[in-house]
């Protein structure tokens, strides 16, 4: 993922938990230079994605500014980025994978109904765990049609899919309907993630969707119980 797209994925994180409030000044380009250790024209870059978003604004002379968002805009964003991918949502930390499977297979009726696609379609099937700073902390079994997703091949598997979708194939990711429950880890997940026995996995089922409304991926992934939140903003009419 390109680096200006990881400080922009920093900032906006920061935004929605928190860290930079309402109306609030971010520090100067030359600060977010020096933190990042990148060049003006990377952190401009990045600043000019959350402008384009409406999350924050500049106002000549005084500096950048942080928007006071409706209830409703958060509420979206924040949904959002917690279906950007590991890479993205954990922008400050290193993340690695090791993969467990990577093959192509013939669609599942289930697989089949969730991706809407034919049973005789072919999916890409793709097993990994997911390492945030050398910690195991996700296993993903993730699903894809290969005549949609075109092209990928181990060395994005092993880094960032989501960063080839749009980056390399030039898809956008727009949304995902998501189920979370809560199970004892199996022998064989506590394995991977590196749990106890009977240690509890938060499981979230996923189907992933295109600006265009096509479905791209169909997903489960086992979190670590200790490093898996849900954000969700209630409102009362």
């Amino acid at each position: 993922m390109e680096k200006y797209n990881l400080i922009a994925n920093d900032v906006r994180k920061k935004i929605l938990e928190g860290f930079y409030k309402p109306n609030e000044q971010l520090p100067f380009e030359r600060d977010f230079c020096e933190y990042y250790n990148v060049s003006k024209m990377t952190v401009k870059k990045a600043l000019d994605i959350l402008v384009a978003e409406g999350l924050i604004y500049k106002r000549r002379g005084a500096g950048t500014f942080v928007m006071d968002l409706p209830v409703e805009k958060m509420e979206k964003m924040l949904m959002d980025i917690q279906m950007m991918g590991t890479t993205a949502f954990y922008p400050d930390k290193t993340i690695t994978s090791r993969v467990l499977d990577f093959s192509v297979v013939k669609a599942t009726p289930e697989i089949a109904d969730k991706l809407k696609i034919k049973e005789t379609s072919f999916v890409y099937k793709i097993n990994r765990v997911r390492f945030v700073n050398d910690k195991p902390t996700v296993i993903e079994e993730t699903y894809m049609p290969i005549d949609l997703i075109t092209g990928l091949r181990l060395e994005q598997v092993e880094h960032s899919i989501y960063d080839y979708i749009e980056n390399d194939l030039g898809l956008k990711i727009q949304s995902g309907h998501r189920t979370i429950t809560v199970r004892r880890a199996t022998d064989t997940e506590a394995h991977y993630l590196d749990l106890e026995s009977g240690d509890p996995v938060a499981v979230a089922v996923q189907t992933g969707y295109l600006n265009t409304g096509v479905a791209f991926e169909y997903s489960i992934s086992k979190h670590r119980y200790d490093e898996f939140s849900v954000e969700i903003v209630l409102t009362h009419n």
